[in-house]
């Protein structure tokens, strides 16, 4: 027993060691090389849009740019899709993922998310002259009633879950999928409240539905590699200082309507 104690205690650091060395470390690796990588799909307003010169605009731009700027260092955002998302920031192609990506179980089993720094929903747009069509889930979910979705992320789950009656329209362009709505080629589109809100004042055509009384619970939270606690928890404090600052509120102010 003896000598199987003593074994025991000879592994525990070697295997602590190992442990320690798995765990990635990211806060080292961001202020070494002084850049951030930013995963995004930049497809999604108000949060993180793409604009025709490449580059990228939005709250979570702004948010992430303050992040680095914390780190001594500069952004890097690395263009990704909502189908791609988690095999891209997994492999090792960024140091954070950003862009409205609501927090889900799915995606915590392969990465740690920051807290939560937007309580969001999700919610209908359609044209104003249905909006009164489709005030619940129990309206939207008929098979004469077609729904668009962008592949990949928290909006195709919510329909394939809630809307399984529905006819279920795949378009790989989440930004066009407004003008398919707008233009009658689709009915429905169920996404966050805060991207209903910043669409429906680009195209007066368009409704969000209830977007105060949303049809689901939803949070925003930011992508951190899983393991390391020491990133996540310089990223919460960062969150929480922004926020007590005010520096949140006035970004949010500035990219959210009310």
């Amino acid at each position: 027993m003896k000598h199987l104690l003593a074994l025991a205690l000879l592994a525990a650091p070697t295997l602590v060691a190992a442990q320690t060395s798995a765990a990635p470390d990211t806060l080292k690796h961001v202020m070494e090389s002084h850049t951030l990588r930013v995963c995004s799909p930049g497809d999604y307003k108000p949060f993180s849009f793409m604009k025709e010169d490449g580059k990228f605009e939005g709250l979570d731009v702004d948010l992430m740019n303050s992040l680095a700027g914390a780190l001594g260092a500069k952004t890097e955002f690395v263009k990704t899709t909502w189908a791609k998302l988690m095999d891209d920031f997994t492999s090792g192609k960024c140091d954070i993922g950003a862009g409205g990506i609501s927090v889900s179980l799915e995606r915590q089993k392969r990465a740690y998310f920051s807290s939560p720094y937007m309580i969001n929903g999700k919610t209908p747009i359609t044209l104003c002259t249905n909006a009164k069509k489709f005030q619940t889930i129990a309206d939207i979910n008929k098979p004469n009633v077609r729904v668009i979705v962008n592949p990949g992320g928290s909006n195709e789950k919510f329909a394939k879950t809630y809307l399984t009656k529905a006819h279920i329209i795949t378009h790989e362009n989440n930004i066009g999928i407004f003008k398919e709505v707008a233009e009658g080629r689709a009915d429905v589109f169920v996404t966050e409240a805060a991207e209903a809100k910043v669409q429906s004042k680009l195209n007066p055509k368009l409704c969000p539905v209830n977007p105060n009384k949303p049809l689901q619970y939803a949070e925003m939270g930011y992508l951190l590699a899983n393991g390391d606690m020491g990133f996540k928890l310089f990223v919460d404090q960062w969150l929480h200082l922004s926020k007590a600052s005010g520096e949140y509120a006035k970004l949010a102010d500035k990219w959210v309507p009310q």
